[in-house]
Formats: structure tokens, C-alpha cells, sequence
């Protein structure tokens, strides 16, 4: 995939616009580019219109002329996964003053720019002025859909909300639906509770959240790793017997990425004898990628096997469907089940 940064006018734009877009980049090879311009030909765009924050990392940990070999080689060691690196890239903002920070949530473009109502000459603009990234994040959460009573409500709430903390309304909506997004800002809205502050600090959360999944598309593990580290595991437990799940039979979906309505199944399982997976982790290496998932539990099968279950003709329980997501592909996601013929119950385990 390519991925194309729109930067305002400066000298880190500038080094950016001079590189064509780049391909997702080993993290390994990222860390020993020479020049910040291929630094943030790779990273600047992970910020809406704010790549200093990257390139202020760049210099003070791997610009060759800025720093001695000791402290790049001592960068190059203690970033080992690419949730390091973010972790790193943003204290930058988290150490800004509050005027940069202001300014980095007032780049963000408005959501309403995608709702029909808006008149085209001013839409098209407004959007000339969006990112790339932007554009394919606000096109996912289906706001184009909004029902006339839903497009009121949240024209009203969107225009509340920037009069009365003076930022605009911010969500990583690149896997949120027109709900979550109403949601989301209905209850933003109605704290009244939160203070301009409290609601400018959830909004750089949120700035994180959106940087984050803009990087994992960007760079890749390292080539002389297997994968980024993380890995899924399951566990089923059956709460009417009080033993593990032995023998049943489980499948693993992934959802398409760019359309929901569409999965693929990964691999299917028949649990051991203490209710886990034979082969160990569901996932790992390079096969653990971020996105969401499905699991199919078996659950009506595997109670048929018990004469004191009293499984009846059209089982209360026959499938289980649980859908997960995993968004960092660094981290241990343990998703279990806990079942009865009545009854199921699950939790981010680790």
C-alpha cells in the first residue's frame, strides 16, 4: 500500500513533498535512515499536518550530524517493536507547550465536512485541505448514511461542541461506525462534568489513538524478526461441569478491512484436554495483524455430548459469535470463553 502525506507549508514539508510515497518500512531500516527528509517521508504524515513532532525525534535520537554514534546505536537498541516508537514520537507532543497543542488539535479536519448538507463549493474547498489519511478515516465511519434526524443532530452537537471548548471534535473513527461517532460526541457534549482542559486532554488522546493507527500502516517489524511480538491465545472453560471445554470445536474469522460485511477464515481448532488450543497461540509472528476478528464457538455440539445437559430440540445455545478486536500488535490478547448451555460470558484476558 502507498500512502500519500499533504503537509502545510514548511521546511519538514518541504523534505517530504521531495520524496515520492513510500511503501510500509522494516522498523530495522526506518531506524537507520540517514536524512530526516526519508525519516518523514515515511512518519510526517502520522500527525495531521504536524510532522515536527517526528522530525524533533529524528534529531535529538538518529540524525547522524545532531547526534554521536553511542546515542544512535543506544536508540537503535532500546527501540525494538514499533509501539516503542510511538510511545517515544509522543512525548514530543505530551512535552509541547499548550499553544502547539492547540494547534495540532485545531489541524483536524471537521467531520461535518462529509455530511451532504454542506454546501459543495465550500466542501470541496474545505476537503481540499484534508489529509490523505483523513479522507480514508472519515470515509469508513459512514457518516454519508446519517439518517435527516441523525445529520440534525449531529450538525447541532458539532457546532455545540466547538463553541463551547473551541477545538473540533476529534475521534479515531477509522473503525468506528456513524453510532459510535454519534455516541461519542453526544456524550462529550452533555459532561458537564469536563472542563475545556479535561476535554482538550481527551482529545489528544484521541490525536494519539489516530497517529498510532496511521503508523502501524506505515512500518513494519523488523527483517530479522518473525513479527512484531504479539500473539492470541484461547481458553474455554464449560461453568455447568466445572472442567475445560475438552474437544470443541472452534473457528477463527478475520474481517476484511475495508468492508466489514466481508471475513475470511483464518484457522479452525478442537480444544485439548485442558479446554486451550493444541498448537499453542492462535496467532503469532507475522500472522498477528491488527483488525477484527471473529470466534465461532461450537458450543451446542460440544454440550450434546452430555446426558445431564438437557440440550433440547433447538438448543438455547448452539453457536457463540464473538467478535474482538486487536489493535496492538505488540501486546499478548488472551479472549476466552466461559459457557454453560444457557449462559456465556468472556474478557480481555493476558
Amino acid at each position: 500500500q502507498h500512502f500519500h502525506q499533504k503537509n502545510n507549508s514548511s521546511s519538514s514539508a518541504a523534505a517530504m513533498s521531495s520524496l515520492s510515497s513510500p511503501t510500509m518500512i522494516p522498523l530495522d531500516v526506518l531506524l537507520a535512515l540517514p536524512t530526516a527528509a526519508e525519516f518523514l517521508a515515511h512518519l510526517g504524515g502520522i500527525y495531521e499536518k504536524s510532522p515536527t513532532f517526528v522530525e524533533q525525534f529524528y534529531t535529538e535520537n538518529l540524525c547522524p550530524t545532531t547526534n554521536d554514534a553511542s546515542t544512535i546505536q543506544a536508540t537503535k537498541a532500546r527501540i525494538t517493536n514499533i509501539k516503542i516508537l510511538f510511545d517515544e514520537i509522543k512525548q514530543y507532543v505530551r512535552r509541547s507547550p499548550s499553544e502547539v497543542q492547540l494547534e495540532l488539535l485545531r489541524s483536524h479536519p471537521d467531520l461535518c465536512l462529509k455530511l451532504e448538507q454542506i454546501d459543495a463549493t465550500q466542501r470541496d474547498e474545505d476537503e481540499a485541505t484534508i489529509t490523505e489519511e483523513s479522507r480514508q478515516e472519515q470515509g469508513r465511519a459512514g457518516l454519508a448514511t446519517l439518517t435527516p434526524d441523525e445529520r440534525q443532530n449531529f450538525t447541532k452537537w458539532n457546532e455545540d461542541y466547538k463553541s463551547k471548548f473551541n477545538i473540533p471534535f476529534i475521534l479515531a473513527v477509522r473503525n468506528a461506525s456513524k453510532y459510535t461517532v454519534l455516541s461519542a460526541l453526544e456524550g462529550r457534549l452533555s459532561n458537564v462534568n469536563s472542563s475545556p482542559q479535561e476535554e482538550i486532554a481527551h482529545a489528544l488522546f484521541q490525536v494519539d489513538k489516530i497517529a498510532y493507527m496511521r503508523l502501524l500502516e506505515k512500518v513494519t517489524y523488523s527483517l530479522n524478526q518473525e513479527g512484531h511480538g504479539g500473539f492470541l491465545t484461547c481458553h474455554v472453560l464449560d461453568t455447568a461441569n466445572g472442567v475445560p471445554a475438552a474437544g470443541m470445536r472452534i473457528e477463527l474469522y478475520k474481517y476484511d478491512n475495508t468492508d466489514t460485511d466481508m471475513k475470511q477464515m483464518v484457522k479452525s481448532f478442537v480444544t485439548n484436554s485442558d479446554g486451550r488450543l493444541p498448537s499453542g497461540p492462535a496467532l503469532k509472528g507475522a500472522e498477528f495483524t491488527v483488525g477484527q476478528y471473529q470466534w465461532i464457538f461450537y458450543v451446542g455440539d460440544y454440550f450434546a455430548r452430555f446426558s445431564s445437559s438437557r440440550i433440547c430440540g433447538t438448543p438455547f445455545l448452539d453457536v457463540v459469535r464473538l467478535d474482538f478486536g486487536l489493535d496492538d500488535p505488540t501486546d499478548h490478547y488472551h479472549v476466552p470463553l466461559l459457557c454453560s448451555p444457557w449462559s456465556y460470558s468472556t474478557y480481555r484476558g493476558s
